[in-house]
């Protein structure tokens, strides 16, 4: 330095008084100063290190590696500290691949700055065409310069072309022994089967808030921040197992900390600064409004969420807090309570309602609120749908459960929950299932005779049948069908659903035809009720009134039994509360109705 007086005299430049500043050092955010740069660092993937570790060991390395998982649990990461395992050759030059490297060879560090000539890291989302694997084909031929094995780092590989993954495939499958590949990809399904098959395959996992907490614990204190633990249990939270989403939270918390009173710059990282700037500070309002839901106070929900609309919550966020404290409840009534983030006073307060509302209640709460979001996301005006769909919801709150409103129905109880049902007649369901079974149509006909009804009232009855000879003839047309129905199963079904009587007087069937029938079929009829009676019958196509058939008559008998139930004021105010709801049959009922045509039939 000496001579720096006399090299500035003879450019007849001045010499300046003071030599300059040596340039600070650039900040590093925390995700990069604190990647991991030994397997010891990486958190949450034990047994892929155990597998890597044993592998070295036994001198039983894969060529080619395959590191998938979420965002931030360490893919590349993981594809460095192979790379300096496989290349490390110690601090005395002599070693050999280690799941240990030293980190102070010359191969570590060059890796770690990213400038090692034969680790080749390549971007596949900006290299994706065939001519860019092509180069990666060409240069697998030569071997390393300086270390023992050249590696292939590709990141986001699922991004290549598909004549990109062709071209690989041979080299992949049998490249020379001084080559490895690494690839990593946070889409595997979109990785073919082929390079898969090719590849040992590591499923990186997401990592648990505790460690995540117990991790940025270590930075804090290593950065000289102090920070409390409730803070960092938030931060871990937030990152949803993702190190770098949560060294990056962690990063803007330090920034956004209070630095006043402060001397060195830096101050506490304080829980309730979190939840301001990650905006969990409305969690304790998205209670308030599920209790609002819960307690079927219409004015105060929509205060409720005028005000969150007001201090900038989207309604979009709020139906998804709503839809998360749902699921929050029912996991505390299944025992799962697993959420260090909240308070005493939220635990107690989601205990409570876990105790209150049943399974059922809940599944519906759901369902509720997960329409709702679906209207609020594609809504034009999302202001007005939530506001649609959170009274949608307030309105079901005092609906009984399915199981109870089932019992309801059956038991014909109106609920005292809307005044209109006070009003309403005596119990009308009984009698809706009691004559279910039977036909609607016929049950004033035993009125008219005077007499007690039959047991199995007849649809079909004519004036004509009490006019029937007493020759040991059929008396009716369900006593035909009995006839038939022990020949042929086929011609049973065409009287049951094909023949709409007009008259009846044995031997002589007059009839309109739901369906065209085949003279063969009315032969064949015919021939079996002379075998069964010894008369010869006759079976004419006519005119005039017919009844329906039986088919038909008991669809209708149905369709009467279910209009009946829709008509009743405990069905009617379930419909009002759930407009797409459907009336389903249940089995029972359903296997009455099938089974009636051969009931009829046996017992004519």
């Amino acid at each position: 330095m000496s001579d720096s007086p006399d090299i500035f005299a003879a450019g007849g430049v001045e010499a300046p008084l003071d030599p300059a500043p040596v340039a600070a050092q650039p900040y590093r955010v925390l995700a990069r100063k604190y990647r991991p740069s030994s397997f010891s660092e990486l958190i949450g993937q034990d047994a892929m290190v155990q597998t890597l570790g044993n592998a070295i060991k036994r001198d039983r390395l894969a060529h080619a590696f395959l590191m998938t998982g979420v965002r931030g649990v360490g893919k590349t990461s993981t594809a460095r500290l192979i790379a300096k395992a496989l290349n490390c050759i110690g601090e005395d030059g002599q070693g050999g691949p280690t799941i240990d490297p030293c980190g102070k060879c010359e191969p570590c560090r060059s890796i770690a700055e990213g400038s090692f000539i034969d680790v080749i890291e390549m971007d596949a989302a900006s290299h994706t065409g065939v001519d860019d694997v092509r180069e990666i084909i060409e240069a697998v031929r030569y071997s390393s310069v300086s270390a023992r094995y050249k590696i292939y780092i590709i990141d986001e590989v699922h991004m290549l072309s598909k004549n990109a993954f062709n071209a690989l495939l041979k080299t992949l499958e049998e490249p020379p022994a001084h080559v490895k590949f690494i690839f990593a990809t946070t889409e595997v399904n979109k990785v073919p089967i082929t390079v898969l098959s090719r590849c040992q395959r590591f499923d990186l996992k997401r990592i648990k808030a505790g460690q995540l907490s117990t991790h940025f614990a270590n930075i804090v204190a290593k950065e000289g921040v102090e920070a409390e633990q409730e803070a960092l249990d938030l931060i871990a939270q937030a990152a949803e197992g993702s190190v770098r989403d949560g060294l990056s939270i962690l990063d803007q918390a330090i920034a956004h900390a209070d630095m006043d009173g402060a001397e060195d710059g830096n101050s506490d990282v304080k829980a309730s600064q979190i939840r301001e700037m990650l905006g969990l500070s409305d969690r304790s309002a998205v209670r308030r409004l599920f209790g609002l839901l819960l307690a079927a106070d219409s004015q105060a929900l929509l205060d409720a969420i005028d005000e969150q609309y007001r201090v900038g919550v989207e309604p979009l966020s709020l139906m998804n807090g709503l839809l998360s404290l749902c699921h929050q409840v029912t996991l505390y009534k299944v025992g799962r309570a697993n959420d260090p983030t909240l308070s005493d006073e939220a635990k107690a307060q989601l205990g409570a309602w876990s105790e209150q509302l049943s399974y059922p209640v809940l599944h519906r709460l759901w369902q509720l609120l997960l329409k709702g979001y679906e209207e609020v996301q594609q809504a034009h005006m999302p202001r007005e749908a939530c506001d649609m769909a959170l009274l949608r919801v307030l309105c079901a709150a005092d609906m009984p459960d399915p199981g109870k409103l089932a019992k309801m129905l059956q038991q014909g109880a109106a609920p005292a929950m809307r005044p209109k049902l006070e009003s309403a007649p005596a119990p009308v369901m009984p009698a809706v299932h009691e004559a279910a079974p039977a036909p609607v149509a016929e049950m004033p006909a035993p009125l008219e005779h005077g007499g007690p009804p039959e047991n199995e009232p007849q649809k079909v009855e004519t004036p004509q049948e009490p006019k029937a000879p007493k020759t040991g003839l059929p008396r009716d047309f369900e006593s035909v069908i009995k006839i038939i129905g022990g020949v042929s199963p086929v011609l049973e079904s065409i009287l049951i659903a094909d023949m709409r009587i007009i008259s009846f007087s044995a031997p002589v069937i007059e009839y309109q035809s739901a369906r065209p029938i085949a003279s063969s079929d009315l032969k064949k009829i015919t021939d079996a009720l002379k075998d069964a009676t010894g008369t010869d019958w006759t079976i004419k196509e006519g005119q005039g009134e017919a009844k329906p058939s039986i088919a038909e008559q008991i669809q209708l008998d149905k369709d009467a039994a279910t209009q009946a139930i829709l008509d009743t004021p405990l069905v009617k105010a379930a419909f009002e509360a759930f407009p797409d709801a459907e009336l389903l049959e249940n089995d029972t009922d359903q296997a009455q109705v099938d089974s009636r045509p051969e009931s009829r039939s046996s017992q004519a």
